[in-house]
């Protein structure tokens, strides 16, 4: 099989994807727990809950990216180079 995107954007897209996973994660987590930083303030959501299934769904959607981008990047790997 060979690879869709280039080597360059299937691992610069397996990082982004990683660390929007990470950091999504625990922003969901906080709104999941109601935590005081992001569910004290007037401004804030009325209902922290929905915006957290909100949150695990991004999460859900940058997973299959990271799988997508990860396939990729593992195909240039075993693809071999050109021989001078």
């Amino acid at each position: 099989m060979k690879p869709v995107i280039s080597a360059g954007n299937a691992w610069s897209c397996t990082v982004i994807s990683l660390f929007a996973v990470i950091i999504l994660s625990v922003i969901g987590a906080l709104f999941k727990a109601e935590h005081e930083v992001v569910a004290g303030k007037t401004e804030d959501p009325p209902n922290p809950q929905v915006a957290a299934g909100t949150i695990f769904t991004a999460v859900g959607v940058y997973a299959l990216f990271f799988l997508f981008c990860g396939c990729q990047a593992w195909l240039h790997t075993r693809q071999p180079g050109i021989a001078l």
